[in-house]
C-alpha cells in the first residue's frame, strides 16, 4: 500500500499564502466597505427624495413602495461595485450576466410573488383606486385600507380585513364605488293594476325628494318598467353621496317613507296571490270533460253531486 506523505509544512505554507492575499487585499475591502457605505447613504437619500415627492401628491402608498425600490436598487448597485473592488478580475459584466442568470431562475421560482409585485406597482402607478376609497373585487367590498407590493388590504362594512393578491385585482374588473362624488340608487315598486300610474309616481318622486340626503340636482325621477302578472311595477331612481353609509340608510328612509305616502293616499300595495281550483270528485259527470265543473262555482244548471260511497259502487260495479 502506498504510503500517503503527511507534511504539516505545506498546511502551514497554504495558510501563510492566504494571509498574505488578505493583507495585500485589506485596501481593496476598505475602499469596497466605503463605497457600499456611501451608496447606502446614497440610496436613503434619494429614497426620502422619492418618498416626499410622492407624499406631496398625495399618494402615501407610492411614496412606500416607490421609495424601497429605489432604495435597495441603488444598494445592489452598491454592491456589485464593491465586489469588483474586491476582486478586480471579476467584470462587471460578469456580475450582469450571472445576474441575469439568477434573475430568470428566481423568475420561475417566485413567479407568483413577483406578478403580483409588478401588478402592484402598477396600480400604485396609474391609480385606479385609492386608499380610502370602497370597492368591489373578486366578490369582496369594502373600503381600501393599503396597497402593498403584494396585496391590497380592504376592510369589509362588517369589520373584516380582506387580502387580496394585486395580479387578482390587476386582472379582474374592479367596481370603484367612490370614484364620483354622488351615486344612483333605485327601488322598484308595485302598485295595483287599478291604480293611477300618474298619481302613484307623482307621490314616489315628491316623497323621495323630501328626504335629507337625497340630491335635488338630478331630481328623484320615476319610470314604468312593467305590467306585472299582480302589481304594476315603477321604478323609483335617485341620487346620493357615493359613500356606502349615505345610500345604505337613505335607502331605508326611501323604502320606509314611499310606502306610507302611498298607503295614507289609498295607493294599493299588493303581495303575490294564488287562486287553488279544487276538482269535485263527487259529481256524477266526473270523467266526462265535456260536463265537468273542475271545481268552479254553481250556476243552477250543473250535474247533481254524488257520494262518496256512490262513487265507489259505481267504480267496483263498472270494473
Amino acid at each position: 500500500m502506498e504510503e500517503v506523505d503527511a507534511n504539516p509544512g505545506l498546511i502551514f505554507d497554504k495558510l501563510d499564502a492566504w494571509i498574505d492575499g488578505l493583507f495585500r487585499l485589506l485596501p481593496n475591502i476598505a475602499v469596497a466597505v466605503v463605497v457600499i457605505l456611501l451608496f447606502w447613504l446614497f440610496a436613503r437619500g434619494i429614497g426620502s427624495l422619492v418618498r416626499r415627492a410622492a407624499e406631496k401628491r398625495g399618494r402615501p402608498s407610492l411614496a412606500d413602495v416607490g421609495s424601497s425600490l429605489v432604495k435597495w436598487a441603488l444598494i445592489i448597485v452598491g454592491l456589485m461595485l464593491a465586489v469588483t473592488i474586491v476582486a478586480p478580475t471579476i467584470r462587471p459584466g460578469d456580475l450582469l450576466a450571472g445576474l441575469g442568470v439568477g434573475s430568470v431562475a428566481i423568475g420561475f421560482a417566485f413567479k407568483d410573488i413577483l406578478q403580483n409585485m409588478l401588478a402592484g406597482i402598477l396600480i400604485l402607478l396609474r391609480q385606479p383606486f385609492e386608499v380610502g376609497d370602497q370597492i368591489i373585487s373578486g366578490g369582496h367590498e369594502g373600503t381600501v385600507e393599503r396597497i402593498e407590493t403584494r396585496a391590497t388590504l380592504i376592510k369589509t362594512y362588517d369589520g373584516r380585513r380582506v387580502v387580496i393578491p394585486n395580479a387578482d385585482i390587476y386582472t379582474d374588473s374592479v367596481v370603484v364605488l367612490t370614484a364620483y362624488d354622488i351615486l344612483r340608487s333605485e327601488l322598484d315598486v308595485g302598485i295595483g293594476c287599478n291604480d293611477d300610474w300618474k298619481e302613484a309616481r307623482r307621490i314616489l318622486e315628491e316623497t323621495c325628494g323630501s328626504i335629507e340626503g337625497v340630491m335635488a340636482d338630478p331630481a328623484p325621477e320615476t319610470i314604468p318598467v312593467a305590467q306585472g302578472d299582480f302589481a304594476n311595477i315603477i321604478r323609483l331612481r335617485w341620487w346620493t353621496k357615493s359613500p356606502k353609509k349615505d345610500r345604505i340608510h337613505i335607502r331605508g328612509e326611501v323604502i320606509q317613507e314611499t310606502y306610507i305616502a302611498l298607503d295614507k293616499a289609498g295607493i294599493d300595495l299588493p303581495y303575490p296571490t294564488q287562486v287553488h281550483l279544487f276538482h269535485d270528485q263527487t259529481e256524477a259527470s266526473d270523467g266526462i270533460r265535456s260536463q265537468q265543473r273542475e271545481g268552479w262555482p254553481t250556476t243552477g244548471n250543473d250535474p247533481e253531486p254524488r257520494r262518496i260511497a256512490d262513487a265507489l259502487r259505481d267504480r267496483d260495479r263498472n270494473g
